[in-house]
């Protein structure tokens, strides 16, 4: 193992073994406590989504750095370059992310700096995070709403992230939302004027597990047209696509996943996720020994009453127009009767960009309530 950097007390490493990884990913477990509304992380997953075969590592490098204190992991950052990213934005722009830490400032100095000192070496000018590992994962700090866990595939926040963020030289570049939802939401009637003007050609129907490649392709292309003008879009892979999708369809059926069609052409799409997070929080990280059939147990007779819709979109060319939010609401609508027949109760919706009104305002339609604020920092290198 290779020491950056010795501070009084403190030691920070790079992650470059099996045993660094594992206690680069053991972090928030000396983080939080009892007193933390927070979702222990399954080690196994995390430690399969930071493999090198993964797919984003055909075009994402990162680095992982680990504080210690006694030897005991007590802070964490990485630092990220993709060139997919470089190539569609251009700049100089690197990117950290997975940050978690204890409330020591000294900590996170040496965080902040290993990472900026790995990036600069890289040449980036620019960094933005946090994104763990790209804007297609989980990204952002939690600046409001501690007080409940977070959904499925959303980041763990402390109050303090913020401050020391801040005194370090981050800035505010933009906020993301979630929303909450009731999944027996009584369609308003501005809802069913706007579904009643879709053409009779609209239909949905469930992702087809026999043809999974051509069914798993529409919805990229779907995502990938929809999406591409957002800030910070970044495309997702053919192989990169078909990994999620592949996972996401081994946990949920079927019609959690409802595409719609205008004249017999894809146009939008959705996916609801069961919340995870729900029925892991008592295994504190760990499937094995008994941890497996736990969860098992639970998404076949104890299904979670919450979920998260993460994907969503509507053809590019429909947004602007009268039909780019009776499609929205068509495939919200269609997943209504599947979520409440396996007993989900409560949605969330994120995450959302503070920029994009139009979901926010179809959202409020339905009865949405803000219940968290996600935000992503910047900051400029000096050369």
């Amino acid at each position: 193992m290779t020491d950056i950097e010795n501070f009084e007390k403190l030691k920070i490493k790079l992650v470059t073994s099996k045993k660094d990884l594992l206690d680069f990913l053991k972090v928030p477990f000396f983080v939080y406590g009892t007193e933390d509304a927070w979702a222990p992380p399954l080690l196994f997953e995390r430690k399969l989504a930071l493999q090198p075969s993964q797919p984003i590592f055909q075009h994402l490098e990162w680095q992982g750095f680990t504080v210690y204190k006694a030897d005991q992991p007590v802070g964490r950052i990485s630092a990220q370059v993709d060139k997919f990213y470089s190539e569609k934005h251009g700049g100089k722009t690197g990117f950290f992310g997975f940050l978690e830490a204890q409330n020591d400032t000294k900590i996170f100095k040496l965080l902040f700096e290993s990472a900026e000192s790995w990036l600069k070496k890289k040449g980036v000018e620019h960094i933005i995070g946090p994104f763990s590992l790209n804007i297609n994962q989980e990204i952002g700090s939690l600046i409001k709403g501690f007080e409940t866990p977070p959904f499925f595939m959303m980041p763990n926040g402390k109050t303090y992230y913020a401050n020391n963020l801040e005194s370090h030289g981050y800035e505010k570049t933009i906020d993301l939302f979630a929303y909450l939802i009731k999944s027996n939401f009584r369609p308003p009637k501005l809802m069913v004027k706007i579904l009643k003007k879709l053409p009779p050609s609209v239909y949905t129907r469930s992702i087809n597990r026999k043809n999974l490649n051509i069914e798993l392709e529409t919805i990229r292309n779907i995502f990938n047209d929809a999406w591409s003008d957002n800030w910070g879009f970044l495309p997702f892979t053919k192989e990169e696509f078909s990994s999620i999708g592949r996972e996401m369809l081994s946990i949920i059926p079927s019609d959690f996943i409802q595409i719609a069609f205008l004249d017999e052409e894809p146009v939008a799409f959705i996916v609801l996720l069961p919340n995870l997070n729900e029925v892991t929080a008592d295994l504190n990280g760990k499937l094995l020994p008994i941890g497996w059939l736990k969860l098992i147990y639970r998404l076949k007779i104890k299904y979670p009453k919450s979920g998260r819709i993460p994907l969503m979109g509507v053809r590019k060319k429909f947004h602007d127009t009268t039909l780019g939010p009776g499609l929205a609401l068509k495939v919200v609508d269609a997943l209504r009767e599947p979520g409440m027949r396996k007993g989900v109760e409560d949605v969330e919706m994120s995450w959302i960009l503070e920029s994009n009104s139009a979901m926010s305002n179809i959202i409020k339609i339905l009865g949405g309530t803000l219940s968290k604020t996600y935000r992503l920092y910047k900051k400029d290198i000096e050369k």
